[in-house]
């Protein structure tokens, strides 16, 4: 892989502006548009990216394989568990209002919940996507 250093410092600098993005996007999805599938995706991205320009073997050392198999369950067993906790409080399956005693801020708490299960699953997944198809060939 040809190092070019221009593109390789504005990776470092991008990197971090495209994680921080996704976080916003995370944690602003409740207030208006966005949300966990699209920050996500959005993070998956700095990653991606990060592999483009680093290299393949690099971005794996990263993050593994092995770590990104339990992200993506992880996000979707945070998902269920808010479900099973809003169960075992009396309510209906993902109802959020037994959250807490103010419904409203149920509602707000179990929304972040559930979008952070699934920001994690979403970018997990894309990576796992991406690195299944970028290493093939590969011994």
């Amino acid at each position: 892989m040809k190092h070019d250093l221009i593109l390789r410092v504005l990776a470092k600098l991008l990197i971090p502006v495209i994680v921080l993005f996704a976080l916003y996007v995370q944690f602003h999805g409740d207030y208006g548009p966005g949300g966990g599938f699209q920050a996500g995706v959005i993070f998956s991205v700095a990653f991606i990216f990060y592999a483009l320009v680093f290299g393949l073997d690099s971005a794996e050392r990263v993050i593994p394989a092995g770590v990104l198999r339990v992200l993506a369950s992880l996000g979707v067993l945070i998902y269920a568990g808010v479900g099973v906790i809003t169960l075992f409080k009396g309510g209906n399956f993902l109802d959020y209002d037994v959250l807490s005693q103010n419904p409203v801020a149920g509602q707000h708490l179990g929304i972040l919940v559930i979008e952070l299960g699934v920001g994690i699953t979403v970018s997990a997944v894309m990576l796992i996507i991406f690195f299944t198809f970028a290493g093939r060939g590969r011994d």
